[in-house]
């Protein structure tokens, strides 16, 4: 059974380091679309850990404390990449003088 165990720290680390240098990349150029595709990134492969679990067979039964840790990770990640890319999408809205369809963070964005 494949298992993309990202709670290796040295995976986690990566993905951490990959993360902020993409946030960071799309902050810069001004495209939400980066953190938005890094945003479905992760719910995929937390749709495929979660998949993982459902599916596990009973001789594959002592990786569950594993996968459970690494739908945890996923869930943190989603969250950070979800925050991130609203964040993008406010300095992109802002840049092209375009109205944002929903303010409802614009008292989040004021106080960050």
């Amino acid at each position: 059974m494949f298992l993309f165990d990202i709670s290796n720290p040295l995976t986690l680390l990566l993905m951490l380091a990959a993360t902020i240098l993409l946030i960071f990349l799309a902050q810069e150029i001004k495209k939400s679309m980066i953190a938005a595709v890094l945003l479905f990134a992760y719910l995929v492969i937390l749709i495929m850990h979660v998949a993982q679990v459902a599916t596990l067979s009973e001789e594959y039964r002592y990786m569950i404390t594993t996968l459970s840790r690494c739908i945890v990770i996923d869930f943190i990640f989603v969250f950070i990449s979800f925050f991130s890319y609203l964040w993008v999408d406010d300095i992109e809205t802002k840049a092209l003088g375009k109205k944002s369809v929903d303010n409802s963070l614009d008292w989040f964005w004021k106080k960050v």
